[in-house]
């Protein structure tokens, strides 16, 4: 396998996107050699994944990885077995030499797993910065200091552009079979919250006054990760992939900053979905508007948000699950997620078997991770890979505290 990491100083303006975000790494003929199959793919399966592949430690997956890791063996067992075309992986910690992805590819998808399938290869790949553990330098938590080392753990990720021990924690991965057209990558891990229309300014409830000040508010970052447009050459066409991750709307206090901060990145994919030349509307390499009206595109990641239960703020994934430009009809479910949750005993007013994080005895189950096809998609299939318990598929389940999501699309 080759890697194409596009040298800035070779592309014109207009490749920008490559300078900057854009770590591609790809295998030229692979797509040659998948368009002149005769058994070219009528469909495609597109999925979502938080794998829970993170370490408190910077480059502690790495070593982790070269060591030998149960949990990835068993992430990768899953993959295999569901062998999904392309496939977002949310909680992959970032490093800039991509030798997390480079040892999950060979040492683990590439080899058969215990209860997974056979190897698994993608020729393609995507990954790029977050703002997960970046010190921003000021203030975000309100606790008068900004964050340090010698303040503890806690106070450091609190006062990071998104939380995180160390930059590149809790990070996003995508998982190609097919090309990644890196010019046309889109990002928005620097785009300002104060930026996005009718943002939801949080406020301390006992005074009325914004929870941000006025130094820190125009500063603050939207994304706790990232926003990605990712477009596909699939053998269907272009497909762009929109992957984030959005703050989970707890671990705050009474202001809600998280709850808020978790709605309006929801928000910014819907008003991406908008379309047009909002001037507001500026990614990371400095190109204003929304996603083409044309543009076919799967939503993907976990969104922290339930439709109806949870601590999130009412109306939040409503703001995608409603959108005019996305089809939300088909629903994926499993078993295993009903039966977890019936277990637990939560009073839960959405259907349960819909599902797709499992937060234990005192937190219950939720759903929260997404692939959501564009309308014009013919879609064919849908699952959770959520196995009802005592069955053979349960234990390589039980690795993250998500479960992988996918979606079958054909013309």
């Amino acid at each position: 396998m080759s890697r194409l990491l596009l040298p800035c100083a070779a592309l014109a303006a207009a490749l920008l996107a490559a300078c900057t975000q854009v770590n591609v790494h790809g295998d030229p003929q692979a797509y040659v050699r998948a368009q002149d199959a005769t058994d070219a793919p009528a469909r495609l399966r597109v999925a979502t994944y938080n794998t829970s592949l993170y370490d408190e430690a910077d480059g502690g997956l790495v070593k982790r990885f070269e060591a030998g890791d149960d949990n990835a063996r068993k992430i990768a067992a899953v993959l295999q077995q569901v062998r999904p075309d392309l496939v977002l992986l949310n909680e992959f910690d970032y490093d800039p030499q991509q030798r997390a992805a480079e040892l999950f590819q060979r040492d683990y998808l590439e080899v058969a797993q215990p209860g997974g399938g056979e190897a698994l290869r993608y020729p393609y790949r995507y990954l790029a910065p977050v703002n997960t553990g970046v010190p921003s330098g000021l203030d975000l938590d309100g606790d008068g200091k900004a964050g340090d080392a010698a303040r503890g753990d806690r106070a450091r990720g609190n006062d990071a552009w998104g939380y995180g021990l160390h930059p590149g924690q809790y990070g996003m991965l995508v998982l190609s079979k097919y090309p990644i057209d890196a010019a046309a990558v889109r990002s928005f891990q620097t785009f300002k919250w104060a930026n996005l229309p009718n943002a939801r300014q949080p406020r301390d409830p006992s005074t009325g006054k914004p929870w941000y000040s006025a130094a820190v508010w125009p500063q603050m970052r939207l994304s706790s990760k990232s926003h990605w447009d990712v477009p596909v050459k699939t053998p269907l066409g272009v497909l762009h992939f929109l992957a984030a991750h959005p703050t989970p709307p707890v671990f705050d206090g009474p202001e809600d900053r998280n709850g808020a901060r978790n709605f309006d990145e929801i928000a910014l994919w819907a008003r991406y979905l908008d379309g047009g030349s909002p001037s507001w509307l500026c990614d990371d390499q400095g190109r204003c508007g929304g996603l083409a009206a044309d543009a076919r595109f799967v939503i993907v990641g976990d969104m922290n948000a339930d439709p109806v239960d949870g601590d999130g703020v009412p109306g939040a994934i409503r703001q995608l699950l409603d959108h005019p430009r996305v089809d939300s009809t088909h629903v994926p479910r499993s078993e295993g997620a009903g039966e977890r949750a019936r277990g637990y005993g939560f009073a839960r007013k959405g259907d349960i078997a819909t599902h797709t994080g499992d937060f234990g005895p005192k937190a219950g189950t939720l759903r929260l991770d997404y692939v959501l096809p564009s309308r014009g998609w013919k879609v064919e299939g849908t699952g959770v890979f959520w196995p009802k318990a005592g069955t053979p598929d349960a234990k390589i389940s039980e690795a993250s505290d998500h479960h992988l999501v996918w979606v079958d699309l054909a013309k």
